[in-house]
């Protein structure tokens, strides 16, 4: 786990320069590899790769930049490849002169090509400099847990783990219009877009080569399928099931260094967490929680207590007070790189910092939401169609998989969200599923008047939405495999962002079982019925696993993520009231394009909802504007 920042100049260059250039990337991405720096400039200073490391396997001799035996190849690399042991048998064994998975990696590279990509099976961000054919390969994970930012200007491509390492290179600076849109849409980026003008991100699952002089064309080289397996029962599914988690697990606690795991008191973390311990059965097993002070809705501790003494963990609760939110969210925002999938990320900074005090490496249950259905909306948009399906009689037409009958036990999953489902339902009741789905996650209409007019191009938004929504790789007539597979490919992104930045600030690096390929792309087989069945959230997960869990967590039905406080503060006033207030009624922020004439900064902060994002986007940008645009 590391941070990589390299170029490719338009052509040759004084070696001196190219020198200060990588010491001016790296330096800004040092966070990331606490534990070595390394660069390499080619012989005309042209190329260079840069590298600072967090070892955490073959912590002696897996240093980077790594070359070939013969030279023609450099390789710098952010990740982990899990299944590297494996490959390295294929590969021969013999000759390799580390015991790291980089130098898997990079002989890989060299035995079977770019294709050899869909043998790793892990996180990844790769550059691989071709001496010979004077070509830079680029590669990222299926998934897009490793991050991978690229600019070409006048000077050439500069490429990095984060963008803050680009900001000194770019030809000018400003705000990408149609990622804004996104953002006041969704709260992120679609696409290869970012908040930065001119700054892209490597997709997830592609590839990329490229010569000096030419523009970067990434290629994809996976996707997941969702082809139903209608032949094979319940039972099947259940048992293959526990085989690629328990595999996913395991593979994925190979390390040099100890490995923990976060505990958010639902599901997938503990999972992940309990199996992690039968793994490790002896020894410390750490694992770490986060809570606020401001009473019961904002403390789920006890159910990661309650997980911890079953399987004999230690568990370290990290209490978040009003105070660190005011000295900290600045860091937040400028480790983010840009503002993203809403306030959970300050907390997971908070909890990540106590966790860098403790372990180099933590797992966390990313993904489960998005492969297995843990999200609320989800039952809200399914419960409309059912109805509607009974009014006009086509509950059997194969778009259904519950009726509205056995739903309704799970609709207590809802108590707490009735304020969605009032907007939600306000109009366009009965609608087709894709704009149904569209307005459940689309936050543009909830900031009124406070943005300009034509900050938000609907249609275009709209459109890209749908080319998600109803994707090739998707059969039509499950909805629940179209929201999830929407919520796969555009929120998970975002959250694997946090989960990245918010860990590796403190030099911690995060890994995410749920999310590995063969487990992924079995998932993607299970039919709706058996995920969903009876609208249950998470139902299979719990049905197989649910004898790993204690019942308050298996039984529970109030799981709301990591919910900040804000409207608490807000409403009682003091230090976070008044750092806000500050902020976003300064000249600067109320000079801002994106903004309209009806902000009312005192009216924004007394209207905050307990689950609210306006305030949060707003307050986010603007911290951000300051950081990377002024």
């Amino acid at each position: 786990m590391c941070g990589i920042f390299g170029f490719v100049s338009n052509g040759p260059r004084e070696s001196l320069k190219s020198s200060g250039e990588l010491d001016i990337g790296l330096e800004r991405i040092k966070h990331r590899g606490p534990d070595g720096t390394g660069k390499w400039i080619s012989g005309n200073g042209q190329v260079g790769l840069g590298h600072v490391r967090l070892s955490i396997i073959d912590i002696e001799t897996g240093a980077q930049p790594m070359h070939s035996d013969d030279g023609r190849y450099t390789i710098i690399y952010n990740g982990e490849i899990y299944n590297y042991i494996e490959l390295k048998r294929e590969l021969g064994g013999a000759g390799f002169r580390t015991n790291s998975d980089t130098e898997v990696v990079l002989r890989a590279f060299q035995r079977w090509g770019p294709e050899f990509v869909t043998r790793l099976r892990g996180m990844f961000a790769i550059a691989i400099w071709d001496n010979t054919e004077q070509k830079l390969f680029l590669a990222r994970d299926r998934f897009g847990i490793k991050p991978l930012y690229w600019t070409q200007t006048s000077s050439g491509l500069y490429f990095a783990s984060e963008v803050k390492a680009l900001l000194p290179f770019l030809d000018r600076r400003q705000v990408s219009a149609a990622a804004l849109s996104d953002y006041f849409t969704f709260q992120f980026c679609l696409g290869e877009k970012s908040l930065m003008d001119g700054v892209w991100q490597m997709p997830a699952a592609h590839t990329a080569t490229l010569s000096p002089g030419q523009r970067l064309k990434p290629v994809r080289y996976w996707e997941v399928h969702y082809d139903l397996d209608y032949d094979h029962t319940e039972k099947w599914f259940s048992e293959r099931l526990v085989e690629y988690l328990n595999d996913s697990v395991k593979v994925h606690l190979r390390a040099d260094v100890e490995v923990g795991s976060y505990v958010s008191g639902g599901v997938d973390s503990s999972l992940l967490a309990a199996i992690a311990r039968d793994e490790r059965s002896t020894g410390p097993f750490k694992a770490f929680n986060g809570r606020f002070t401001e009473g019961a809705d904002f403390d789920e501790s006890a159910y990661a207590r309650a997980l911890t003494d079953e399987h004999d963990m230690q568990l370290h609760v990290v209490d978040i007070s009003e105070q660190d939110f005011v000295d900290h969210i600045a860091k937040v925002i400028w480790h983010l790189d840009q503002p993203t999938a809403g306030p959970g990320s300050f907390p997971q900074y908070m909890v990540s910092r106590e966790v860098g005090q403790h372990i180099k490496v933590v797992l966390g249950g990313q993904g489960g939401d998005e492969i297995f259905g843990g999200y609320a909306r989800y039952l809200v948009a399914y419960f409309e169609q059912c109805i509607k399906g009974a009014i006009e009689g086509s509950l059997n037409n194969g778009s259904f998989v519950v009726t509205y009958e056995s739903i309704i036990p799970n609709l207590e999953t809802l108590r707490q969200y009735k304020p969605m489902l009032r907007e939600f339902w306000a109009s366009g009741l009965f609608g087709e599923r894709d704009e149904r789905y569209w307005r459940l996650v689309n936050r543009a209409n909830t900031f009124g008047s406070i943005l300009a007019p034509d900050v938000i191009d609907r249609v275009a938004t709209f459109e890209e939405f749908k080319s998600i929504f109803w994707g090739s790789n998707v059969g039509k007539e499950s909805y629940f495999d179209s929201m999830t597979h929407f919520d796969f490919k555009t929120l998970l992104p975002a959250l694997l962002q946090v989960e990245d930045r918010m860990s590796m600030a403190h030099g911690v690096e995060a890994r995410v079982p749920f999310l590995d390929h063969p487990l992924v792309e079995f998932a993607a087989t299970i039919p709706a019925n058996i995920k969903f069945q009876n609208g249950e959230l998470k139902r299979l997960l719990k049905l197989v696993f649910g004898e790993r869990l204690p019942a308050a967590i298996r039984d529970r039905k109030d799981k709301m993520g990591f919910p900040v406080p804000l409207n608490l503060w807000l409403r009682r006033g003091g230090a976070a009231r008044d750092m806000i207030g500050d902020i976003l009624g300064s000249p600067k922020a109320r000079s801002r394009a994106y903004l309209g004439n009806g902000l009312s900064v005192d009216t924004l902060l007394d209207s905050q909802s307990p689950y609210g994002r306006n305030l949060w986007a707003l307050l986010s940008l603007e911290l951000w504007h300051r950081q990377f645009v002024d």
